[in-house]
C-alpha cells in the first residue's frame, strides 16, 4: 500500500491535466472493487454513507461519524480519497477550518465543502459568509504543510436558491480566496458547464447525475472539466437492485432477477486485489 504522502501528491497531479473520473464508494468493500476496476482516486459520498446507517441524506450524520467513515475508506485502498464533508458541519468559518484540519488527520487527500446549510430547507449562505467560509477552509488547508486539494461547492443552482449568475460570482470569489477546485453541481446545461469552466482558472469538478448521465467522458473533457464525480449515483444504482429484486421476490415470488448477480469469485478477486 502506498504511503499517504505519495497518494496526496498523486491527487494533486491528477488535477493538473486531463479529465479523470472519481467514483464514490460507500464502504470499504465498494472502495476496493472500484480500485480493482481501475479508479485513480475515490471520494466519499455523504448520502451513500448515510444510507448505510439507515439515515436519510442531509445532516443526520455527525462530523465524527463522517470522518471515521472517511478514514475507513482511506484505509481500504492505496488510492487518494476526497471527502464529501457537506457544509463543514457548522456555519462559522472557524468550524469549517477545524473540519479541514480534522479531515487531514484522517488521511484524506482533499475534501469538498458546500455553501448551503444542512437545515431549514437546505438554504445557501449569504455571499459574504459563503466566501468567508471558503477563505477559512483554504487557509486551513494551506497550513497543513502537505498536499491537500480543497474543493469549494456552489450548490445554489442545484437546490434552487440562486441562479447561474450567482453561481459564477461565487466560484470566481472562491478561487480568489484560495479554493483549489470549484464545483457547481447540476447546472442547467452543458453550455452552462462550459461557462463554469471558462470563468475560472482552477480545475472544475462536474457531477455525472441526472441529465448529465447522458454525456460522455469526452464531452465533459471538451467542456473543460478536470474531474468527474458520481455522488450517490452508484450507491443508488445498487439500491435500485435491492428495491427491484427483493420487491419482485416478496410480491410475486419471482427470483429470476438474481440470475444476473455477479460471481462471488469475481468479487473475491476484486476485494483482494492490491
Amino acid at each position: 500500500m502506498t504511503d499517504l504522502t505519495s497518494r496526496h501528491t498523486a491527487f494533486v497531479r491528477l488535477h493538473e491535466a486531463g479529465c479523470f473520473v472519481m467514483p464514490n464508494p460507500w464502504d470499504a468493500g465498494s472502495a476496493r472493487m472500484m480500485a480493482a476496476l481501475g479508479a485513480e482516486a475515490l471520494a466519499t459520498t455523504s448520502s451513500g454513507h448515510a444510507f448505510t446507517l439507515g439515515l436519510t441524506d442531509g445532516g443526520q450524520v455527525s462530523r465524527d461519524e463522517a470522518l471515521q467513515h472517511a478514514h475507513e475508506i482511506v484505509r481500504a485502498t492505496p488510492l487518494p480519497v476526497n471527502g464529501d464533508l457537506e457544509n463543514g458541519y457548522g456555519d462559522d468559518p472557524e468550524i469549517v477550518a477545524a473540519t479541514i484540519r480534522l479531515a487531514a488527520d484522517t488521511g484524506l487527500s482533499g475534501c469538498s465543502i458546500e455553501d448551503s446549510t444542512l437545515r431549514d430547507g437546505d438554504q445557501s449562505y449569504p455571499f459574504a459568509l459563503a466566501v468567508e467560509r471558503v477563505a477559512a477552509a483554504a487557509d486551513a488547508a494551506r497550513s497543513l504543510n502537505r498536499p491537500f486539494v480543497f474543493t469549494a461547492r456552489a450548490d445554489g443552482v442545484m437546490i434552487g436558491s440562486y441562479d447561474m449568475e450567482e453561481a459564477i460570482r461565487r466560484i470566481v470569489a472562491f478561487e480568489d480566496v484560495g479554493a483549489d477546485v470549484v464545483y457547481v453541481p447540476i447546472p442547467p446545461s452543458m453550455a452552462d458547464l462550459e461557462r463554469i469552466c471558462t470563468s475560472v482558472s482552477c480545475p472544475v469538478n462536474a457531477l455525472a447525475a441526472g441529465a448529465f448521465l447522458r454525456q460522455s467522458h469526452e464531452a465533459f473533457a471538451a467542456a473543460g472539466v478536470r474531474r468527474i464525480s458520481l455522488g450517490s449515483s452508484i450507491a443508488r444504482a445498487t439500491q435500485r437492485v435491492i428495491h427491484d429484486t427483493v420487491g419482485s421476490m416478496l410480491q410475486s415470488g419471482d427470483f429470476s432477477a438474481l440470475a444476473n448477480s455477479i460471481s462471488g469469485s469475481v468479487v473475491d478477486d476484486m476485494l483482494t486485489n492490491e
